[in-house]
């Protein structure tokens, strides 16, 4: 068993938003959502062999607890491209055996990153 995906939720309207930060500065890769979904809103990402589908949930409440982690080979450069998005990185030394941080989306959404 594998995970084909993670969903996150966005506000309506905000996909320009997430395409700066999952694409820009993540460097995450757009993908075609399916016509039939397409209208919806959102968008879907790639990021190796992960995708992150971001929904559009009205009213929108972010996951503040709930999150997806990625696994990357360099974590300071995902550190560093996240400060230099004005995104505050919080380090997490709580999970024994693993390098990690924890930081926002621009939606409030948590995100873990953790290094391979």
């Amino acid at each position: 068993m594998r995970i084909h995906h993670v969903q996150v939720a966005i506000p309506a309207g905000s996909e320009d938003e997430a395409r700066v930060f999952y694409v820009e500065v993540l460097g995450m890769t757009e993908i075609p959502k399916p016509p039939v979904l397409a209208d919806r809103g959102g968008l879907w990402l790639r990021w190796g062999d992960a995708e992150l589908h971001l929904g559009v949930e009205d009213p929108f409440r972010p996951a503040r607890k709930a999150h997806p982690a990625f696994v990357v080979d360099d974590l300071d450069a995902v550190v560093d491209a996240l400060a230099a998005a004005g995104v505050t990185v919080d380090p997490d030394h709580l999970f024994p055996g693993h390098r990690r941080c924890h930081a926002t989306d621009p939606f409030g959404n948590r995100l873990e990153f953790l290094e391979a």
